[in-house]
């Protein structure tokens, strides 16, 4: 296997949790409501996962477990930012405040302890022989193949059914879906639960696929790559997919570096994808400084439903 095939493995292993993480913040941003807390779900995300996989040993169990706690933290959200109306910024840095937190608590007693096992790969021989193409998808885990269908059936969802009209809707003009008869505080309740599920299967996946090991603090700031890979994709999910695999190999590219010898300090090689955050996004925001962002028009706006009397 050469070093661009490495690489092109290494991008996709590297770039599922921030796939997974894009998705659920689309949805979530898509109805209109922010989502900054992607790094503290993503970190409760990966010690539940821990905690669950070495209790019971069942991936089944562990992916619900996440689920719930996942959804648990997103009903909490919905409940600040839709009911409430609280500041969503400040709503989203508290729960990254708070997942950090208790993710913190939770996994002091299990540190360093390896997960027992593998999660389960999808061996597909037929392609053994198929150079580049064959090591890249022969032997892929189920959580990186669920990645492959989410993003066509989330593009499918909202481009291509009511359901996700309404999701536009709600997100652009929620005045408008609610006289349309959207019920628009419901489905944001929905979609921020579902998408903060996403999140929390990504910050599983970093932890069952990627560094199989918590570690305190182990995202490293991947939910806030996540947070301006939803930017970079335009609130697409296919695009969300090349972005996470592009960020996802300038992860990779580090160690890659480092394995043929480089002099460079390893701390240096470290910033590289946070980096390419930073000029990517200087990029955009030159280019598109004329032009329409694509963000959904109510995006922030908390959404007050005219009174009757």
């Amino acid at each position: 296997m050469d070093l661009l095939t490495q690489l092109l493995v290494a991008a996709i292993s590297s770039g599922t949790p921030l796939l997974f993480a894009t998705l659920g913040g689309i949805l979530i941003e898509r109805s209109g409501i922010m989502q900054l807390g992607a790094e503290g779900l993503m970190l409760m995300g990966a010690v539940i996962a821990c905690m669950t996989y070495i209790h019971t040993g069942s991936l089944g169990w562990t992916l619900l477990a996440v689920f719930v706690v996942s959804a648990a933290l997103g009903l909490l959200h919905s409940f600040l930012t839709v009911t409430l109306r609280a500041n969503q910024v400040v709503s989203g840095l508290a729960m990254t405040l708070f997942g950090s937190g208790l993710s913190a608590y939770l996994g002091k007693s299990i540190t360093g302890t390896p997960i027992p096992g593998a999660v389960p790969k999808i061996n597909l021989g037929f392609l053994d022989d198929v150079p580049i193409i064959g090591d890249m998808f022969a032997h892929l885990d189920i959580l990186t193949w669920f990645s492959f269908a989410l993003v066509i059936a989330a593009h499918l969802f909202i481009h291509r059914t009511s359901f996700g009209l309404h999701l536009r809707a709600i997100g652009d003009n929620p005045a408008t879906a609610d006289v349309m008869g959207i019920p628009v505080q419901l489905f944001r309740y929905g979609y921020i639960i579902v998408g903060s599920m996403l999140i929390g299967l990504a910050g599983a996946d970093l932890l069952l696929i990627y560094s199989p090991t918590w570690i305190e603090g182990m995202t490293a700031g991947r939910g806030w790559i996540a947070v301006a890979l939803i930017i970079f994709a335009r609130w697409n999910p296919i695009r969300a997919l090349f972005c996470a695999y592009f960020f996802g190999a300038m992860d990779t590219i580090g160690f890659k570096i480092q394995l043929i010898g480089s002099a460079i300090p390893s701390y240096f090689l470290k910033m590289i994808p946070y980096i390419v955050t930073i000029l990517v996004l200087m990029y955009l925001g030159w280019r598109s400084r004329n032009k329409p962002s694509g963000s959904p028009e109510a995006l922030g706006v908390p959404y007050i439903r005219e009174q009757r009397f």
